[in-house]
């Protein structure tokens, strides 16, 4: 590879991770390339980005934008193979490892980046794969924000009186 092509590559690299919230690293050696097909096509279908870059062009795009020091855990894990997998929601990747894993012994975690917060090792994949999404979270938000509400309808519906009933009621109530 030359030079020049190594250096676009460590440029492209440094804008995804600096765009990215979420990005996985990954082993997938020892795959078949039938399966690393299929992988990627999972990958594909669910919207995550995969690109297989040699760890150090990796290492010099994070060198370039770890300003804080965020990205030093994460150093250990460029050993072997590294499979990137970028997408827009936390929780896609540990997922679609998760499913792979049912049927393959790989592609193997061998780090994470959530929101500033680093995953190391393969054990994280379930409580990786467990995050909720944004929506999701949102979602939970507006049921409790519901629910309140939904259970005085149901309690007043359910005693057979209704609004106006109740309301009837307490102005024909005599002021004391």
């Amino acid at each position: 590879m030359k030079k020049e092509d190594k250096k676009a590559i460590v440029a492209e690299l440094t804008d995804k991770f600096s765009a990215a919230n979420f990005f996985y690293i990954a082993d997938s050696s020892s795959l078949s390339v039938e399966k690393v097909n299929d992988f990627r096509r999972m990958c594909f279908n669910k919207d995550v980005e995969m690109r297989v870059v040699k760890n150090s062009l990796v290492k010099k795009a994070l060198e370039s934008i770890n300003d804080d020091s965020r990205y030093d855990s994460i150093y250990g894990a460029l050993k072997g193979q590294t499979a990137l997998l970028f997408s827009d929601t936390a929780n896609a990747p540990g997922k679609i490892l998760e499913e792979f894993r049912k049927k393959n012994d790989k592609p193997v975690l061998k780090a994470a980046y959530i929101d500033a917060s680093v995953y190391i090792g393969d054990d994280a994949i379930k409580e990786l794969a467990a995050l909720k999404s944004r929506e999701e979270l949102i979602g939970d938000v507006i049921m409790l924000l519901q629910s309140p509400a939904k259970n005085v309808i149901s309690a007043l519906s359910s005693s057979g009186q209704t609004i106006s009933g109740l309301l009837k009621t307490l102005a024909d109530r005599p002021e004391s």
